[in-house]
Formats: structure tokens, sequence, C-alpha cells
């Protein structure tokens, strides 16, 4: 019986025997045996396939592999190649009478999953990207499908006649790119939102368009009937059920989507509906002589993009993508047998396969990006990713061993030859290809090395409406003129949830009247007209409004890598704590904090964190020619200082703005911190020090002789001998100010500062930055915390390099990148 039953589950022409009264057992007191019954089986079968998946997962993550790989190894662990090889484990765990239930899940669950991809799937990108993308994925369809075609010959079984069915699954296997896995590996690589990413994307949907119409008529061809005629009733009854879904079904949901009020969530009956729709799909095409999952694709494709895609994805993708869909490949791993691979002529053939298959792609790709004036590095880049395999393909090789088109042979040599493709595509890319080594450099890093008569860029980060007041009125200060005109980056920063990967929105001005999908669109919306809004009132301001969604860990790559891509001198982004109605500050997320701490050691410009607690009340609109500025500027030493002094001069030219600058120096019983009560600093010998006083006094020299005749301008000094002093000085001064503009000051040590980093809450402030912004402490007052480029690497990073910097010599130096003939400060009128 055993040795029966180890046959029975590498072959399809056993007959089994099943009880549908052994569901549930009656528990081990009674002397049954749980494995014998379906229900605790079927648990065990899932924990094994969940844990395998989730362990591998944990292994491969170093190497940057997608998940995609791990659900694959893991099914041809469990199958007949590892563990499988023991009779016992096979027939006590995996036996054949569990496969019918087995099949059934794995079959519910990918039948989701497909909803979910055609759901993401945004098909405007193909549009947007025009006939390129659409070149692009031909030529890459076409010399691997041939290569697969040619082999068919070697992998057919020699006794039976070669017929089209059989090319035509193994060409598409070869030729298909798995969109989702693509999404996955670009977001993993930071490449999703550059120009080779989004080409990429738009490829692959084409693609993946053109692989679900090729096996819709490859399973067509290979029904049982070989009259001509069912095969294009199958093929016309598809057709059929395509059109009714575009034009039916969609426009049924999206009246379900203008029913729902703006801002509100969608309907429970609506997504009840809908996940039936789902299974009624599934239904029809199965029925209809295609595939369930064709049904479910198609389904979700004509799903409208926004609240209700969301709503969708939240509410399956981790079930379905972490619980139900590793059975899929568990039963692909059951199918997968390496032991019938046999002698190295087999294996020599596998490895002709991928490397043909792989510089087919990589040839057919790369020939159509040189006909669009593409690189020879991204045209081979893009051709790697196009190889990317995954559901998509293991679904074809699937259909094609139940419809009895492909022997066990071929499927395993097809599931060899995806999992090789796959897994060599993300360090072959990180190697070949590096998205920093196209940015040039710009010397434009910080406001003191901008010149006067060149546009000053500036990228705005914001998390909530809430945000937006002040910082449109700390830019209106910021002194817009046609001599230097302020070109502004809003940055809408989202949360990534329920989507398969991060990505960075553009935003042209949308319709009026045209209600939001959701309360984010609807924050978003709301950010960007005020912003239009502004722009429209005030001459010399130029807006681009953005949204990034990802991950809060991440999130700071989106805005490092933005402002370089756009080469803004200064980052605003918000605090992470806001005024509450008595006046104390509460943390709204403490996401934000690791956001902002990771933008201050990752930014390529200066970067200024802005308490908010209003900028003249915040509630008047910014062209309001009554509104009146009274700022202060509080200057210590240090680069950091010296970035924040010149941004306090640029907003004083400002016809409506006031500038107090007060300077602290050491009195003579000040006494230089040693490195016991101070965190280690890359700059403390006296060299330096030196360096950072004589430049100190040329900026302070030259500002107070350009400055001197403009009425607006106060300039005072204040001698201290310790941080106690300082405080103290501090609190003397009056409250009439609308903002503190101060210098983070972490790369530069100081007596007036003594002892005051021991009691600060908010070290991403600085000393003094923490000081103004505790709860206790100018309760009206906003403040403006300002470090300047290179700092964090003077500072808290002294010890991290980027090797790819090309001012690093200049970092080190704390010198400016433009010659020292030039004047320090670019603002002078």
């Amino acid at each position: 019986m055993d040795e029966q039953a180890s046959i029975a589950n590498s072959t399809d022409d056993t007959i089994v025997c099943y009880a549908p009264s052994m569901i549930t057992t009656n528990g081990v007191w009674q002397g049954d045996n749980p494995l014998d019954y379906s229900l605790p089986l079927f648990i065990l079968q899932l924990t094994m396939v969940v844990v395998m998946t989730r362990t591998l997962v944990f292994l491969l993550k170093p190497l940057r592999q997608p998940r995609v790989i791990s659900e694959i190894l893991g099914g041809v662990i469990l199958g007949p190649s590892v563990l499988g090889r023991s009779t016992d484990f096979a027939n006590t765990v995996f036996p054949l009478r569990s496969v019918m239930v087995l099949e059934t899940m794995a079959n519910v669950g990918l039948l989701y999953f497909l909803f979910l991809v055609g759901v993401e799937m945004d098909l405007s990108v193909i549009r947007r990207t025009g006939s390129k993308a659409m070149a692009i994925a031909v030529a890459g369809m076409i010399l691997p499908f041939s290569i697969g075609a040619a082999f068919s010959f070697q992998l057919h079984k020699t006794d039976e006649e070669l017929n089209i069915t059989y090319i035509m699954f193994l060409g598409i296997a070869l030729s298909v790119t798995a969109f989702p896995v693509l999404a996955r590996i670009l977001a993993e690589l930071k490449l999703i939102n550059s120009e080779i990413g989004r080409m990429a994307m738009a490829s692959a949907l084409f693609n993946d368009m053109c692989a679900w119409v090729l096996l819709a008529i490859a399973i067509a061809l290979s029904e049982n009937d070989t009259s001509s005629m069912a095969s294009l009733w199958v093929i016309l009854s598809s057709t059929g059920f395509v059109l009714f879904c575009i034009f039916i079904v969609r426009p049924l949901i999206s009246w379900m989507i203008r029913k729902t009020p703006e801002g509100e969530s969608i309907s429970e009956f609506y997504i009840c509906l809908i996940l039936t729709g789902v299974m009624i799909s599934g239904f029809v095409t199965d029925a209809l002589g295609t595939h369930s999952v064709f049904g479910a694709f198609v389904f979700g494709l004509v799903i409208p993009n926004g609240s209700l895609g969301v709503a969708l994805i939240e509410k399956l993708e981790d079930f379905v993508s972490g619980l139900l869909l590793p059975l899929f490949f568990a039963i692909s791993g059951l199918k997968t047998n390496v032991n019938r691979i046999e002698g190295s002529t087999s294996w020599v053939a596998i490895l002709s396969i991928t490397l043909l298959a792989f510089a087919g792609k990589i040839i057919g790709t790369l020939l159509a990006s040189i006909c669009y004036q593409m690189s020879y590095r991204e045209g081979v880049t893009l051709g790697l990713l196009m190889n990317t395999k995954g559901l998509i393909e293991m679904i074809i090789l699937n259909v094609g061993k139940d419809q009895k088109v492909l022997d066990d042979k071929t499927f395993t040599v097809m599931v060899i030859v995806a999992l090789f493709m796959t897994g060599i595509i993300t360090p072959v890319v990180t190697i070949i290809y590096r998205p920093t080594r196209r940015f040039l450099p710009y010397k434009k890093r910080t406001i003191q090395a901008s010149k006067p008569d060149s546009e000053f860029r500036v990228l705005v980060c914001i998390h909530t409406p809430r945000n937006v007041p002040t910082i449109i009125n700390l830019l209106d200060a910021s002194n817009p003129t046609k001599r230097s005109p302020i070109c502004i980056y809003v940055l809408h920063l989202v949360e990534l949830t329920g989507r398969a990967s991060a990505m960075l929105i553009v935003h042209n001005t949308r319709k009026s009247g045209r209600p939001a999908l959701n309360r984010t669109q609807a924050q978003s919306d709301h950010i960007i007209n005020a912003f239009e809004n502004y722009e429209q009132h005030v001459e010399c301001i130029s807006v681009q409004p953005l949204t990034a969604i990802s991950p809060y860990s991440t999130m700071h790559e989106d805005i490092c890598n933005l402002a370089e891509d756009k080469r803004v001198a200064f980052i605003i982004i918000p605090f992470h704590k806001q005024q509450t109605v008595d006046g104390g500050m509460e943390a709204t997320n403490p996401a934000f904090r690791l956001v902002n701490q990771n933008v201050l050691a990752n930014a390529p410009c200066s970067v200024g964190i802005l308490v908010d607690r209003g900028l003249n009340g915040s509630n008047r609109v910014a062209s309001n020619k009554e509104c009146h500025y009274n700022i202060t500027m509080l200057f210590f030493g240090g680069q950091d200082d010296r970035e924040a002094l010149s941004y306090a001069w640029r907003m004083s030219e400002h016809p409506r703005v006031s500038l107090t600058v007060m300077r602290f120096i050491a009195g003579e019983e000040a006494s230089e911190p040693n490195q016991e009560d101070n965190t280690p600093i890359a700059s403390t010998t006296e060299t330096d020090a030196d360096r950072e006083r004589k430049l100190d006094e040329e900026l302070i020299k030259e500002f107070r002789t350009k400055s001197s005749n403009n009425d607006s301008i106060s300039y005072n000094e204040k001698v201290s001998n310790n941080g106690e002093e300082t405080v103290a000085g501090i609190r003397t001064m009056d409250d009439t100010h609308d903002l503190y503009i101060v210098g983070r000051g972490e790369s530069h040590i100081s007596p007036l500062t003594a002892g005051l980093t021991d009691w600060s809450e908010c070290p991403e402030l600085g000393a003094i930055g923490d000081l103004l912004a505790s709860s206790d402490f100018a309760a009206t007052t906003s403040v403006l915390v300002v470090q300047q480029f290179g700092a964090a690497m003077v500072g808290d990073h002294g010890d991290e390099e980027d090797p790819n910097e090309p001012f690093q010599s200049l970092r080190s130096t704390n010198l400016r990148p433009h010659p020292p003939s030039e004047p320090q400060n670019m603002y002078s009128t």
C-alpha cells in the first residue's frame, strides 16, 4: 500500500478513494489520528508551507531576493525533490487524497491574487509611455518565444507528435515578464520612480497583456476536442466576456464609487458584491474553457483606480498573498521532481535554455531601446528587468501540465529555469546599474553657496494640511524676487499601506469639481489647492506638487532622491510634534521623527526642521500686504549657524521682514568643553576650531558691512560663559518674535552650549533648537532649525563617507563648493 501511495504521489493515473465524512476528528483521546482527517491535515499543510516560505524569505533577504523565489523554493523543498523523497513524509503530510482540498484552496487564493494584480495595474501607464513601451515589450517577447519554440523539439518526448500547443506553452513561459514580481524588485532597488523603472513597468504591463491573450489562445487550442470550432468558440466567448466586463461591469462599479460620499470608505455591501463578482468571473471563464484566473484578472482590471482599489487591496492582500498564495507554489513544488532530470545532457539543456532565453530578451529589449535613443547600459538593465519570472509563468506551466500538454520533465526544467532567471536579476542589476551615477554634481547644495541672481530651489515636505499655512508664510518671507525666484517642490508624504510598491505621484492641475476618491487624495487636494492659490497671488513663485507613497522606514530615500534629482538647495521638513490647545507640544506620529533623523543624516543639501507654532497667526492670506514678520536669528558659530544666517539674510531683504541677529560670544571665563562632557566630534583639532572661527568672523563682518544701512536689520552681541548663562540670555529677549532661526550645531563644540545637550529631549534639533522647541519655552514662536549640507558628515556621521559624493573633501574642511575669492554671502543687494 505504501509503495502504491508513493507511486500515486507522482502520477495522475491513480484512483483515490475519498470519504466526505472524514472532515474533522473526534480527538486523539478516542484513538483518532488527526492526519487521517481533511481539516487537521490541511491546517498542518498550510502551517508547514507558510513556515517554510517565511524561513526562506528571512534567509534570502541578505541576497535581496524577491519573495516569489522563496515561495517556489519552499514548494520544491516540500515536494518530491527534497523532503518528499521520504515515502513516510510524502504519505503522512502530503498524501494524494489531500491534493483535492489543497489544490482547491490554492486556486481560490490564486483567483483572488490575480484579481488584486489586475486591480493594481494602471493601464494608463501604457498610454503615457506610448509606443516606446509596446515596442520594447514586443521586441523582448519575440526572441525568447522563438528560443522556446526551438528547444521544444529537444524537450518533447520523442515517441509523441509535437503539436503547436506544446510550442506555445513553452514559448509563452520563456517570454513572459512577471509584473507583480518586477514591481517589488524595482521598489527594492529604489528604481520604481526612475525613468527606467517606469519604462520597465509599462513594458511589463503590456507584456502581461500579450501573455494572457496568448495563454487564452493556447488553452483554447489544447482542448481535447480536435474540432477547430470548439477552440474558436472558446476564443469568441472569452472575448465576449472581456467586452462585458468593460462595458457593463466597469460602469456599474463606477456608479458604486459615485454613490459613496466624498472622504468616506466604500460600503461593505459593495465590497461583498465585488468579491462575489470575482468568483462569478472565475466560474464563467472556467465554464467557457479558458481558466478561472483569467476571469478574475480581467475583473480586477476593470476596477477603476482610486479608493475602491486601495480598500480591496488593504482587505485582501495580507491574507491572500501571505496565507493562500504560498499554497499554489506548494502545489507547484509537489509537481516538481528534480529526480526526473537525468544525465548531464538535461542539465546542459537547462543551462542553455536559461542563457539563451536570458540573452534573447536582453538583445531584443536592447535593440528596441537603442531605436528610442536609450543608452546601452539602460537597454541592458531594462532587458535584465524584463527577464523577471514568477507567478504568471508558474500559472502557465501549471495550466500546461493540467491540460497534459507539458510532461513532468518539461515542467521541472521550466520551474528551475524560472528560479535561475529571477534569482540573478537583483544582484546583476545592482552591480551594472547605479542610479546615483546618473546625477551630475551640483554646487548649490547650500543656501550660503547659492548665487543672488539664480533660482532658489526648495523642497517642502508635508505630512498633513495642518503644516501648510506656516510653511507658506515661511516661503513668503523668503523673499521671492525676479532676480532670485523661488521654485517650490511640495512633497506630500503618505505612508505606504496596502499597495504593491512605493510610488511617487507628480500632480497636474486636477479638474475642478471632481470629488476626491479617498482621504489621502482629499488631503493632497487641499495641500495642492493651497499652494496653487499662493502661486497665483504671489509673483516669482513656481510650485510643483508631488506625493510620495512609501514606508516611513524608507521615506527619507524618496525625499533625498527627489532633492538630488531637482537640485534643490534647501529641504524643509515639519517637526514631529505639534502645539496643543494649552500651548504644550505633543508627538503626532513617532515615525515622523525617524523620517526627520534619516533626512538629516542622508540629505544631499541643507535641511531645516520647522517647529510649527504658527507664523504671524498663520491664518492670514500670504499675499496680504499687512503681514509683517519679526525674525530672530541666534548665532553661536559653526557651519550650521552660518547657513542659518545666510537664510535669515535672504529673508531680511523682504520689505515686510524685520531681522534681529543675536550673536553669543564666549566670555573670558568660558572654557572649551572636553571630550568627556560631549560626544566625539570630527572637527576637534585646534586647526579646525581656528578655521571655523575665521569663517564665522568673515561672514559676520560681511553681513554687518552690507546691512549697516538697512533699518530693518539689527545686530546685537551677548557675552556668555556657559550654557546656563546662554539660556538666561535667550529668556531675557522680548517675546515679539514670529520666528526663531538657529543652526543645529551638531558639528560645532562651543562652551556657550556646554551641558545643554545632557538635557536634550530631541537631539536632532541641537541644543538650542531643543531648548526653543520645549513646551515651557517660547510657546507662541515657531522655530526653524537649520543644518548645512555636510554637517551631518562632520558631526554624528563623521566616519561615514559617500564614495560617489564629489564634494567629500569640501565636507571635511567645511568649505563651500565655490572658489574662495567669491564672497561668502550671496544675498547682497
